[in-house]
């Protein structure tokens, strides 16, 4: 694995390997690092067919255009499923983890782990909502004016109105195939692949940890260039109207990689950073100020980025997603940071 290691928590480890073989495991695998050119390369071309083969069902197989937008969301939904194997499989054979008898070990490589489930999942969702405490308080008062304009003398049967509205909500967004886009195949296929798959790869390759977290997102942002020539080919913006907002789209998704790549090395388990990208995805771009709310939807954002940036180390300690293993309390040296 790379230098930065802890020294302590390596030879901690070493001097037991014939009482834990998990963690023995961990270290073959640690003391076979792939070079940093070939783990870049790997990354890279991960990015491209993540993209590439949501085409080939056209360019390649030479299937006639889907009839409608579920049949074309659901051969996508396909493509995304095979990528993500590819990659996942590719990840396996470049770490050599094929030699490695323990699957929960294999799985835990790439974050995918049974333990610590409700800690992975609760905190990290805790913590994103921070970010968005003036959306919420926006919504908020939103709601209080629909309450307020539909009346109030009949509060018993406003509550079954909301009830019954919040169940149709539910049955429409399961029906609807961009949602399950968003909220399902995308966060956990984009996950998979630019969090679980290219992080060990580049930890291995020998690059620091800060260096991943700032850098990695890099591949994410390049899978979604593809927009810019949808937009501008496809549906014929012009060229600075697709740039704009192809580089605003490319913006966000680096902050929002460089945050899901911090989490999911800090928790080393790959339900953190799904669960934020799914919640994300349902909020939206965070509400700074709305003229409705009289500038408590500002004081709120502010104090709610305050907050984040407070609790970010402490709320992801690895301490609360690991057990301790025999002075290394991580599943890779994710606890080097703390």
């Amino acid at each position: 694995m790379p230098s930065s290691v802890p020294s302590t928590a390596m030879a901690s480890s070493a001097s037991s390997t014939s009482e834990n073989p998990l963690i023995s495991d961990h270290l073959a695998l640690a003391t076979a690092p792939i070079s940093g050119r070939v783990a870049v390369t790997a990354c890279a071309a991960m990015a491209f067919f993540y993209v590439a083969i949501l085409y080939s069902p056209t360019l390649i197989l030479r299937l006639p255009p889907p009839a409608s937008l579920e049949s074309f969301m659901i051969r996508r939904f396909a493509c995304a499923v095979v990528s993500s194997a590819v990659s996942v499989i590719s990840c396996f054979f470049l770490l050599g983890l094929g030699r490695l008898d323990d699957f929960p070990t294999i799985l835990g490589v790439l974050g995918i782990r049974c333990d610590h489930l409700w800690q992975a999942a609760v905190f990290p969702i805790l913590l994103t909502s921070l970010i968005y405490a003036g959306s919420f308080v926006s919504k908020s008062w939103k709601l209080v004016g629909r309450w307020k304009d539909e009346g109030r003398e009949n509060s018993f049967c406003s509550v079954g109105i909301y009830g019954r509205r919040c169940k149709d909500w539910v049955c429409a967004y399961a029906r609807n195939v961009m949602a399950w886009r968003n909220y399902v195949v995308a966060p956990i296929t984009e996950e998979l692949v630019f969090r679980a798959c290219v992080i060990p790869l580049l930890l291995c390759g020998g690059f620091g940890t800060y260096s991943i977290v700032f850098l990695s997102p890099i591949f994410f942002s390049l899978a979604h260039l593809n927009h810019f020539l949808e937009l501008y080919y496809q549906q014929k913006y012009s060229f600075m109207k697709a740039f704009l907002i192809v580089g605003l789209q490319l913006g966000y998704t680096v902050i929002f990689g460089w945050y899901t790549s911090f989490l999911f090395i800090r928790t080393g388990n790959l339900i953190s950073p799904i669960v934020a990208h799914i919640f994300c995805n349902v909020m939206g771009l965070p509400v700074l100020s709305s003229p409705r709310t009289k500038g408590t939807a500002t004081i709120a954002a502010a104090a709610g980025l305050v907050g984040f940036l407070y609790l970010l180390f402490p709320a992801t300690n690895p301490d609360m997603y690991n057990q301790l293993r025999d002075g290394c309390r991580c599943w890779h040296r994710y606890c080097g940071w703390s």
